[in-house]
């Protein structure tokens, strides 16, 4: 080689490691952060030169990837690239290396593909060796950031939401179902569990969506508080799946058991505990759960007993509710006695009573007896007859009584038989009147002896003894009578109001209270036959209260009807009977009798009762009979007697009865009271008497007294 070949060789060596200098200088990175973007090969569209490397690092958002595809590519191709290449890797990852042509169909090539970042981070280098001999024009790619979708893309499980994934531009964030709480972790869903109390006797307690899988991230406390006395033991069933550690004890999830002073556990696992008893009334229950598992929980049923009371016997004729063999603290037992007993405790009878097992193992008391039910004496019957049906006046269960009403005098109303049965509750009852009492009602209008013939009250004959048993004599304390009156029911009276007030001053017509004779001013005298003898049946009363009519006009003798309350009851018998009410107004015409001891002929008074037997005269004929005399017969009022005369009451015959017989009821029944007249016996001078039919509501309603 000539010297000048030499130097010619070195100064191309020399131009070759310039040229190589210059183009190691021109390698460089580029950093973009822009959202999209484009990258070229160097002097693209024109061939890029040899030994060139240029770095782009792509940084977009976090909640982004990088998207990458080339619109143009025309590299060397090589065998595993390794002459000329474009690599798009991230910071940890070879994403891809292409080269070659698009239309040599090599697998090296990116065609259509799009490279996709796994994160928010990709560096895309290109490398030319030292030639590029057939002047490949390089490459024309395009860059964007695109949304990741968390909710779906997200392949780390301990990042991935416990419920609910919602995804936006950027981001994600999680949301729990309802009854849940989102932790501060913001992706797992815990629960508030700490407040549950339970004071029943027995119960059962699961872990929170038992049996699926139990919340992360949890504490729960379940407190059972019991009266103390009690022990509650706890039964958990058969599934029991809590995270465990095949290692470690329980360093995930666990169960803590504090009853009383001892902690029990932690338990975990798939094998549940045993039954715990822990002889204590108040037992907290903790359940704690960390962030991660999807273990099913478990589920415990509790229950309390106490110390045990000793067996129970049932009282003879009782019973005892519930009846076991065991009764513990607590437990209540109600002791019945069967129909028609009762419970006796401490001398007080009762339906029911009730004990319970105390918590030192005895009953609150002691068992009762059971005492048949017994009525007691029968309510004693006014007027009336008792009579058992059993031996020795028996007055328990099923015991019966008889009431009757003393005959003939009285009545039972309403007309039943009488009879009363003791019941189970300790009750005299009547099936029809139930506990209610009948009523004995005095019998009227039915005198026991028969009449015979009727004479006058004026010029007329005696009364037969006991034919008028109603008629009352009221006499002034030394015996004198002053008028006459007729027993209704056995308490009242009624007679003339006339009878029961002074004489009136003629000045001063008006009547005053004071003027009303008082109570004890006159007796009245019931079975009474003679006038001034004594009579071997007659009973003296006393009056209680005087009532006179509202509307009596002692001027007119209007409404002059009175009533006399007795101070007691007489003793009714043959010569001492009610008469009846009228139940309408008798017939014109009809007869009646009207008895006395009046004055007769030559104004003398009988000895004996007097009574005659008139007919009713009809309203009118006596109006006008009376009109005559300047004298008022009103529609209270009612007549008797006969045109002609010689037959009426007189002085002393005044508050006497006028009695006709109810041929239909075969009874007697007051028409009238003795009231007024002029003269007696005249002719055309019919008697007046007060017209009871007329008064009859008044009547009864101040007395009560029905027939």
């Amino acid at each position: 080689m000539t010297d000048m070949e030499m130097k010619l060789n070195w100064w191309l060596l020399l131009y070759h490691a310039l040229c190589f200098s210059l183009l190691k200088a021109s390698a460089h990175t580029v950093e973009l952060n822009d959202m999209f973007g484009h990258i070229q090969s160097p002097g693209y569209p024109d061939s890029y030169p040899s030994d060139s490397e240029v770095t782009w690092n792509i940084t977009v958002p976090e909640g982004f990837r990088i998207k990458l595809y080339f619109m143009h590519f025309d590299l060397e191709s090589s065998y595993l690239c390794e002459y000329d290449y474009v690599k798009v890797d991230t910071e940890d990852q070879v994403l891809a290396i292409f080269c070659g042509r698009e239309t040599t169909d090599t697998e090296q090539t990116p065609g259509q593909e799009a490279v996709l970042s796994p994160g928010s981070f990709m560096s895309i280098t290109f490398r030319s060796d030292f030639s590029n001999e057939e002047r490949f024009t390089g490459f024309d790619a395009h860059y964007m950031a695109v949304d990741v979708d968390e909710c779906t893309e997200r392949e780390d499980e301990e990042l991935s939401c416990d419920h609910y994934c919602h995804n936006y531009i950027g981001g994600y964030y999680c949301s729990c179902r309802f009854g849940y709480l989102l932790h501060t972790d913001n992706r797992t869903c815990r629960v508030e569990c700490s407040d549950n109390l339970f004071t029943q006797r027995t119960g059962m307690i699961t872990s929170p969506d038992f049996p699926n899988p139990y919340p992360k991230s949890s504490e729960c406390l379940y407190t059972i508080e019991l009266e103390e006395g009690f022990m509650v033991s706890l039964q958990f069933e058969d599934i029991f799946d809590i995270e465990d550690h095949p290692e470690v004890s329980c360093p995930y999830d666990y169960i803590k058991i504090k009853a009383g002073l001892k902690i029990l556990g932690p338990f975990c696992g798939e094998k549940a505990p045993e039954t715990i008893n822990t002889q204590s009334h108040s037992v907290q229950i903790l359940f704690h759960s960390d962030n991660s598992g999807e273990n099913r929980g478990w589920k415990l049923s509790y229950k309390a007993a106490g110390n045990e009371c000793p067996e129970l016997q049932p009282p003879v004729d009782g019973k005892i509710e519930p009846l076991q063999t065991k009764y513990f603290f607590k437990d209540q037992v109600l002791i019945s006695c069967n129909t028609g007993y009762k419970v006796l405790k401490d001398n007080v009878e009762m339906d029911t009573f009730q004990i319970e097992c105390l918590k030192d193992g005895s009953w609150s008391n002691k068992i009762p007896t059971c005492k048949v039910a017994d009525c007691r004496a029968p309510a004693e019957l006014e007027h009336g007859l008792l009579t058992f049906s059993t031996r020795n006046n028996l007055t328990t269960y099923k015991s019966e009584v008889i009431y009757s009403c003393q005959q003939p005098y009285y009545k039972m109303l309403p007309n039943i038989t009488g009879i009363y049965t003791c019941s189970s509750q300790g009750i005299w009852m009547n099936k029809i009147l139930g506990r209610r009492l009948p009523t004995c009602l005095p019998v009227c209008g039915l005198p026991k002896v028969s009449r015979k013939l009727l004479a006058r009250i004026f010029n007329g004959r005696p009364a037969q003894k006991g034919t008028t048993p109603w008629i009352a004599m009221l006499a002034h304390p030394r015996g004198q009578p002053f008028c006459g009156g007729s027993l209704l029911g056995t308490n009242w009276i009624v007679t003339a109001a006339h009878c029961l007030h002074q004489a009136l001053d003629p000045e001063d017509p008006i009547l005053h209270d004071t003027d009303i004779i008082r109570p004890y001013d006159f007796n009245i005298i019931l079975g009474k036959h003679w006038r001034y003898q004594s009579d071997e049946k007659e009973q003296h009363l006393m009056a209680k209260h005087i009532i006179l009519h509202p509307q009596y006009d002692p001027t007119t003798f209007e409404n002059d009807v009175g009533l006399v309350e007795l101070s007691k009851s007489p003793v009714l018998n043959d010569f001492v009977m009610p008469i009846c009410l009228p139940e309408g107004p008798p017939e014109e015409g009809a007869m009646v009798i009207v008895s006395g001891w009046g004055k007769q002929f030559l104004q003398r008074f009988p000895e004996t009762l007097m009574e005659i037997e008139i007919p009713i005269v009809d309203h009118h004929t006596c109006k006008e009979a009376y009109t005559q005399l300047k004298k008022k017969v009103t529609a209270d009022m009612i007549c008797a007697g006969e045109k002609e005369g010689g037959k009426d009451a007189c002085a002393g015959d005044s508050g006497g009865p006028m009695v006709t017989l109810d041929k239909e009821r075969g009874q007697w029944y007051l028409v009238g009271t003795v009231s007024w007249g002029v003269d007696c016996g005249k002719k055309d001078r019919y008697g007046v008497y007060s017209y009871i039919q007329h008064h009859k509501d008044w009547i009864q309603r101040v007395t009560g007294v029905r027939n």
